[in-house]
């Protein structure tokens, strides 16, 4: 399989944007993350080479430059709604 991603490309890039945006917003700035922070493994599908937790290890890479807010809709919680892939509710993923 051909590797299509690069991982430490992806960590220095993404980190280095992230705490430039954080500077030109006064130290605030709130990030939004699509799909998954950890165990990604639809991303290191359809990206080969694509580390299933690389989200997670850029912020690690800056964790002492920010905080992170995980949420939840409250709905999901509710509806008892299932990760498909690990087949754990929600509110367990949390």
């Amino acid at each position: 399989m051909k590797i299509a991603f690069d991982n430490e490309k992806y960590l220095k890039l993404q980190s280095e944007n992230i705490l430039d945006r954080v500077n030109k917003f006064g130290n605030k700035l709130y990030l939004e993350f699509g799909g998954k922070l950890f165990d990604d493994y639809h991303a290191c599908r359809v990206l080969p080479g694509f580390s299933p937790d690389a989200k997670l290890k850029m912020l690690l890479t800056i964790k002492d430059k920010i905080e992170v807010i995980i949420t939840i809709n409250a709905k999901d919680i509710e509806k008892n709604k299932i990760r498909g892939d690990l087949n754990i509710n929600y509110e367990s993923e949390v």
